[in-house]
């Protein structure tokens, strides 16, 4: 009876030890293959911001980082730019920016939001501030993935999220040298909240494809993402003017179950004048939206507004955005006024190039595998390692 109890005592803590360490390994940070800079626009123009930190910190003047002000848990304090510099609280500097460095446990608080890394603060033309958060790759993708898809999503799909958004950000980067950030925190680059949003299975997710990317060739791949093609992703030759073999749009069927693959939108006139006045067009009351050509995807290509002024022409795209891209979703679309309102039925949501959210979701579903949704949305890419690309 004891040589029986022992044995099972012994199992047991051989279980607990296993156990133990599988949850250490999961609430850890992991170890980072290679570190990748990445400069998030957080803010941009803002008249004022409130600054709060958590742990050591040291306060440095821009650009050539004289420390300034260093302690511990900095409390609430409002950040102003003032012609003479910055105001912090009560504390006037004659400077043009600060750059804000912490301890690897410390938390820096941006009006209510929680960041990693470190945190630039500029004065900009018009008494505005521009905040950049400066960080590693894998904790922006951390503080990214829970905004472009649900933390409940299949794995496989967190997974393929994970790896076109950090194959996005550093296409990016690339792109933006010389510029003051890489990316912005809104719709216009991808959507990032710090750390803030990190959830539990979507840093799982990051944490398992950590350092991968997608290439084509030997270059970083323009991953572009969106929401939901409605039936056929698009050809980013006719929007950028990339033309790759991976960006050339096929037809999906994966993603007649998404909640975007339809929509109905009732537009009244006078906002769409006042936004496409906004973006510089002459508009004033407009009589008829046309839409005159489509690509091979279904997309509208031009769309033609009359008005009190004449016929004017402009792209699908700039048609869009300038409305409003979550308010026109894609341009697939159908228009016709009533009375004093356009009425828009349209399919899927975003720009419609590169990886299909829902489609990835659906396709998870069915057991596809994080490179199997790749080959079918990107194809002729493939992962490769950062730490590679580097050499």
């Amino acid at each position: 009876m004891r040589k029986k109890l022992a044995i099972c005592l012994t199992f047991l803590l051989l279980l607990f030890l296993v156990y133990d360490k599988d949850i250490s390994a999961m609430s850890s940070r992991p170890t980072r293959p290679v570190s990748y800079l990445v400069r998030v626009a957080v803010i941009i123009d803002a008249p004022e911001i409130n600054l709060k930190i958590k742990g050591d910190y040291g306060i440095c003047a821009l650009p050539l980082l004289e420390p300034i002000k260093e302690g511990n848990n900095l409390r609430d304090v409002t950040v102003k730019p003032i012609y003479s510099g910055i105001l912090i609280g009560e504390e006037q500097f004659k400077i043009y920016g600060i750059k804000i460095k912490t301890d690897s446990v410390a938390d820096i608080y941006v009006n209510g939001r929680r960041f990693r890394g470190e945190m630039d603060i500029m004065r900009t033309e018009g008494l505005k501030l521009m905040v950049i958060n400066h960080l590693d790759i894998e904790d922006y993708i951390s503080g990214v993935l829970y905004h472009e898809v649900s933390h409940w999503w299949p794995m496989e799909a967190l997974k393929a999220q994970a790896i076109a958004s950090r194959t996005f950000a550093i296409y990016k980067t690339i792109e933006s040298e010389g510029k003051d950030y890489d990316v912005r925190s809104d719709i216009y680059s991808q959507v990032y909240g710090g750390k803030t949003s990190e959830k539990f299975r979507t840093n799982r997710a990051v944490q398992q494809t950590a350092g991968n990317v997608l290439i084509y060739g030997q270059e970083i791949l323009p991953a572009y993402f969106h929401a939901t093609c409605g039936g056929h992703t698009e050809d980013a030759s006719l929007l950028w003017g990339t033309n790759i073999r991976p960006l050339k749009g096929r037809r999906c069927g994966y993603c007649k179950g998404s909640p975007h693959f339809n929509w109905v939108k009732k537009i009244p006139l006078e906002f769409i004048e006042e936004k496409l006045k906004e973006n510089g067009y002459k508009i004033r009351n407009i009589r008829s939206i046309k839409t005159s050509s489509r690509d091979a995807s279904g997309r509208v290509k031009v769309v033609s507004i009359a008005d009190s002024l004449g016929v004017k022409k402009m792209s699908a795209n700039k048609f869009r955005l300038a409305v409003g891209p979550n308010v026109i979703r894609s341009t697939d679309f159908t228009v016709k006024i009533e009375d004093t309102a356009a009425i828009f039925d349209g399919r899927g949501w975003g720009h419609g190039v590169g990886m299909c959210q829902w489609g990835a979701y659906y396709m998870a579903r069915q057991r596809f595998k994080a490179e199997d949704i790749f080959k079918f949305y990107y194809p002729g890419a493939r992962i490769a390692d950062l730490k590679d690309i580097l050499k």
